[in-house]
């Protein structure tokens, strides 16, 4: 939600815990994160392919270290797209 660039997908009372829905803003953008994410070593963003946008799994076997990396991405990619 403190993201400049990305956006949640899923209304905040509906959000669930452990998956993240979110979107760059559009397609082009989303693939332009999926890519700066691959380069980084995180893998298995790509939404549902009815509903598309992006999606973090967090579930319990996920290591906070993985998660620390996605914000690093999300970081950088809003440097990248703000800049």
């Amino acid at each position: 939600d403190a993201s400049t660039v990305l956006e949640g997908l899923v209304d905040r009372e509906a959000r669930s815990l452990m998956n993240v829905v979110f979107s760059a803003g559009s397609p082009a953008a989303d693939t332009r994160f999926l890519a700066l994410c691959q380069q980084a070593g995180v893998v298995g963003l790509r939404g549902h392919r009815s509903v598309g946008g992006l999606r973090a799994s967090l579930y319990n076997a996920q290591p906070e270290a993985a998660v620390d990396r996605l914000l690093e991405v999300i970081d950088a990619f809003e440097a990248e797209t703000s800049g």
